[in-house]
């Protein structure tokens, strides 16, 4: 079954995760998603390996904020995240090359 919600969206993710992608990364990305879909999610990312928590990370190296329906539209594969930046719906703030980085972990997410 296909996740629906954010929530279950960043569960599976670990299971999507291309450790050949991650190689010398370490870093944390913190999600902040507004909205329905709202909540905050950290997504670890160390020694070719990936894991999610819940709630906020004292010190991120990167932060995604935006609208919990758009992060599970690019999530889906459906809204591009450069788009989101571009029309001002995704705000990063942080290592913005950590941010570019991102989608390699997870090339089956990338849009249709």
């Amino acid at each position: 079954m296909s996740p629906r919600t954010v929530r279950e969206f960043f569960e599976a993710l670990p299971s999507r995760f291309r450790p050949d992608a991650a190689g010398g990364v370490n870093a944390v990305y913190q999600f902040d998603l507004s909205g329905d879909e709202g909540g905050q999610y950290q997504l670890h990312v160390a020694d070719r390996s990936c894991r999610v928590c819940d709630g906020a990370h004292p010190s991120p190296s990167v932060t995604l904020s935006m609208a919990g329906e758009d992060c599970v539209a690019i999530l889906e594969g459906k809204l591009s995240g450069v788009s989101a930046l571009l029309n001002g719906r995704l705000k990063i703030a942080g290592d913005m090359g950590l941010a570019m980085q991102l989608a390699a972990f997870f090339p089956d997410l990338r849009p249709k």
